[in-house]
């Protein structure tokens, strides 16, 4: 749903703020700020997703939306929108924009996929000309509700990837895999059609595999990204219940080895293998078929999709059963080990052989991906022989405070005088004090830290650079230098 009516998209206090600052005011220079989370031990976030928003909002937009289109047009559409709404409408400040005929504003930031420390904004933004000062934070809304959730799905893909480097580096000496063993499963689950994508790009920054088709589009559409020339991300051939319902449940042994030999006779097949009896189908019919698994040119995933406890008790095997002889007990790990065997590598870890794998999809969450990679090691098993399925419960369910994010004026000029200006509530002294007056970021080794109230010139030499102005992309960055700042680990 594309409504063509991008002035629109603001909250409706925005419209009478014109009027509201101090007669004089020319400037109003406001920041974008993490100002802290609720995510147990997280000291940093992940920016990401202003090129995207500059791109389509700031440009394509305002553009076909409102500059391109004739002034009577839009403000009387406007018009009706706000007497509508407020029972009045003052548009003069409207029809003025129009006649300028692009946005009179200047986007500082630092560049998109750095590691940021909380309190430090990634983002700055001012009017240029003096009669629009307040088009600094009519912008606000749309801003945040598009940056927010990029911040957000960065930051957590960002996390998932620390733990997974952590046991590649404890438990692996073949890193050859260590860019799939991730894998977004999470589109269907978002709010919408474009926060599911905006997340799935995020994903992209630290992993390739991905079932969110449209994040590479993306990728490419808005920063410089090129799938003939990298691989930007992907997945391989997938059954679902529907396929393996529709073989029928006396049937299941037959579906199995026609999909594996017939339909995909080699390459990676991945078998949702859940449907009726999972350890049936792991243990029995995968036995019974090892070696035409074996024969294979290409690999088995099995996926499992639901558990009576955890993902952990499917993958490592439910260690509280009183049967230790029992499949349950085992575990997906053990018995695909009893069956097919592999070798230990350098570490001292257990690589199942090549031929299968496994893919856990279902309610897989930070905590628990940490618990389940760090019983995996205590089993003695590598964590290349296990890939997550992340999808829409460690993405969606997460909110613009989950980091704390918003947007704060933090210096005006009024009738040329400069002010320094802040927010300081005395009711609340959990993060919401803001900066004062003009900022200026400063890196020390790997880590940004910020300076408020400088002058002029110190702001001019902050690490956030100019990446829009007037109505103009100044500088542009791609898909592969973000890459470059966000998967350093191995």
């Amino acid at each position: 749903m594309a409504l063509k009516n991008i002035y629109n998209l603001c909250d409706a206090y925005k419209f009478s703020h014109p009027i509201q600052y101090p007669e004089g005011t020319t400037k109003v220079y406001s920041n974008w700020t993490i100002r802290g989370t609720y995510i147990p031990n997280l000291d940093y976030y992940i920016f990401y997703g202003l090129q995207y928003f500059i791109k389509e909002y700031l440009i394509d937009r305002w553009n076909t939306e409102f500059f391109n289109l004739p002034k009577e047009e839009v403000i009387s559409k406007l018009k009706r929108r706000l007497i509508n709404f407020f029972g009045k409408a003052d548009v003069f400040h409207y029809e003025k924009l129009h006649e300028l005929g692009y946005l009179p504003i200047e986007i500082k930031a630092l560049p998109e996929g750095s590691k940021v420390s909380l309190r430090v904004p990634c983002v700055s933004i001012v009017n240029t000309l003096p009669e629009f000062y307040w088009v600094t934070n009519m912008l606000e809304t749309i801003f945040s509700n598009t940056i927010w959730g990029a911040i957000n799905s960065a930051t957590i893909s960002s996390l998932y990837t620390e733990i997974k480097d952590k046991y590649l580096k404890l438990t692996c000496d073949d890193y050859s895999l260590k860019d799939f063993l991730q894998h977004d499963f999470s589109y269907r689950g978002m709010f919408s059609n474009e926060a599911g994508i905006i997340s799935g790009s995020a994903f992209l920054l630290f992993s390739n595999g991905t079932d969110t088709v449209p994040a590479v589009d993306f990728l490419e559409n808005y920063y410089n990204a090129d799938s003939d020339k990298e691989f930007i991300g992907g997945s391989v051939p997938a059954s679902e219940h529907s396929v393996v319902c529709a073989g029928g449940d006396d049937n299941e042994e037959d579906t199995f080895l026609r999909l594996i030999t017939k339909v995909y006779p080699d390459g990676i097949f991945s078998y949702v293998s859940d449907t009726w009896d999972y350890f049936n189908l792991i243990n029995n019919i995968a036995r019974k078929y090892k070696e035409v698994i074996l024969k294979r040119n290409g690999t088995i995933v099995f996926r499992p999709d639901s558990s009576p406890k955890t993902p952990l008790e499917i993958i490592c095997g439910d260690k509280s059963l009183e049967d230790k002889s029992s499949l349950e007990y085992k575990g997906s790990l053990e018995i695909l080990w009893d069956i097919f065997g592999g070798n230990i590598n350098s570490k001292g870890y257990k690589v199942i052989n090549p031929k299968v794998k496994i893919i856990y999809g279902e309610s897989i969450s930070i905590p628990l991906y940490e618990k389940i990679c760090e019983t995996m090691k205590q089993m003695g098993f590598a964590l290349s022989n296990l890939i997550v399925g992340i999808g829409s419960y460690s993405f969606q369910y997460n909110t613009r405070d989950t980091l704390k994010q918003a947007c704060k004026a933090t210096y005006v000029e009024i009738n040329n005088v400069p002010k320094e200006i802040f927010k300081n509530p005395k009711t609340d002294k959990s993060g919401k004090q803001s900066a004062k007056g003009l900022l200026k970021v400063i890196k020390i080794g790997d880590k940004y830290e910020l300076l408020d109230k400088v002058n002029k010139e110190d702001e001019m030499q902050s690490e956030l650079k100019t990446v829009f102005k007037d109505g103009i992309l100044i500088k542009e960055t791609s898909l592969n230098e973000i890459r470059q700042l966000c998967r350093k680990n191995i």
